[in-house]
């Protein structure tokens, strides 16, 4: 009995040891698998793909040492030298960050998982990166006095033809050209609808009391130049304007505060007058330049109206806090007043003080609505059904980013990369 109970005693103990042992092995190969790195793997070194020049691409495989307490390292050095240690560090980061997820790319143009890590490198930190110039590179993970590098690999950056990130953006444009062209032709065979604009339809209106008054027509084309939007859709309403005038042989009057849009609006009135057969009547100075200053030209434009008492006054384009003193002393007169912006801060001051008020968009339309050619009603109608595309892409993007961040899906991101601007 004594000999049975000390056999079992050793037994229990030399198991005891046994998964001692095992245990004390597994921590230390944790530990030790915990506090040692390896050389990065699988770097990879090439031109960056649809850029402008002057960077190279980084890539390299994730590793189990992925931890904040790893860091990594990008070096950059001479082509012929051979030695990373003596490279240039121009980037630095904890090894759990710098994702090709993390690059504003198209996921049709990525080489590599997004899991990889990617660094792009550029001038700066003491090395200028210049085209058609072979350098060196290596990349080192670093954990306390540890250091292992990477293989010295050896790349030229250079420009290229064609950004094909952007290619989405290039199908959508011509996507969207295609289908204005379209319209324009449907336009040229069909009659197509234009919601009535009261505001439009009051010029005739407008220009007829003037001329059954004796009196002339004010037009202004705002405060910005042509570089601005509204003031283009301004000067295409002049001469629809102006055409009428001439056919009624209404004096026109049109001060300007750009010398440059006043060289434009001479033109377009001039043709205006060609084409509605009245060429004499045609006046140089019908156009001319005051000042560029906002309130000194607003002060010139309230004298004339007060000595000329225009029958008629146009607002068109892009205004600001002249426009209600403008339009407060035009309504002193008795005159008719149209008027038509795009600047929303404006608006209730035109809506209040104009008999008409063009709001935004109906801006643009103007020019389609007063001449009706199918040329323009037909590219008034492709940007509508445009703007209908876009706002369906918004919503169904809307919902689909809200599908993917509640069940974590990563199918709907590719949808959506579909229509960002990638760089």
């Amino acid at each position: 009995m004594r000999v049975n109970r000390q056999v079992s005693t050793i037994r229990r103990s030399t198991g005891r040891t046994f998964w001692t042992l095992i245990c004390s092995a597994w921590l230390c190969s944790s530990v030790f698998a915990q506090s040692s790195v390896m050389p990065p793997q699988d770097v990879r070194v090439f031109d960056t793909p649809s850029d402008e020049g002057g960077s190279l691409t980084v890539q390299w495989a994730p590793s189990s040492w992925d931890v904040p307490d790893v860091r990594y390292q990008v070096l950059v050095g001479d082509a012929a030298a051979t030695d990373p240690a003596s490279f240039t560090i121009i980037a630095e980061f904890p090894g759990n960050s710098k994702y090709v997820k993390d690059a504003k790319t198209a996921w049709w143009t990525r080489n590599v998982d997004k899991t990889w890590h990617q660094v792009l490198v550029r001038s700066g930190k003491g090395v200028e990166v210049k085209d058609g110039t072979p350098y060196a590179v290596a990349v080192t993970a670093v954990q306390g006095d540890q250091r292992v590098f990477s293989p010295v690999l050896v790349a030229t950056p250079s420009p290229d033809w064609f950004n094909w990130n952007q290619l989405n953006n290039l199908v959508i444009a011509v996507s969207f050209g295609g289908l204005v062209f379209y319209t324009i032709s449907h336009a040229k065979r069909n009659e197509i609808f234009l919601r009535r604009i009261p505001g439009l339809d009051a010029v005739d209106e407008a220009i007829g009391r003037a001329t059954e008054l004796g009196k002339p027509i004010l037009y202004l084309t705002g405060a910005h130049d042509l570089h601005d939007p509204s003031t283009i859709a301004a000067a295409v309403i002049l001469g629809k304007v102006a055409k009428r005038a001439a056919l009624y042989e209404t004096e026109l009057i049109v001060p300007h505060r750009e010398p440059i849009t006043m060289a434009v609006c001479q033109e377009i009135t001039k043709q205006a007058y060609l084409e509605a057969g009245k060429p004499d009547l045609f006046k140089e100075d019908a156009n001319f330049f005051i000042t560029a200053d906002q309130f000194s030209y607003t002060a010139a434009v309230d004298g004339i109206m007060l000595r000329k008492k225009p029958a008629a006054n146009f607002f068109m384009g892009a205004y600001f806090a002249e426009s209600l003193l403008l339009t407060e002393t035009g309504a002193s007169t008795g005159a008719i007043q149209i008027a038509g912006t795009d600047s929303d801060h404006q608006l209730p001051f035109f809506v209040t003080t104009c008999d008409y008020t063009l709001i935004g968009e109906e801006l643009y339309a103007a020019s389609a609505y007063l001449s009706k050619e199918p040329v323009q009603i037909g590219t008034l109608r492709g940007q509508d059904i445009g703007k209908a595309v876009v706002l369906s892409t918004i919503a169904m993007g809307v919902a689909l980013a809200t599908f993917g961040a509640i069940t974590g899906a990563q199918w709907p991101q590719i949808i959506l990369d579909l229509f960002r601007d990638l760089k």
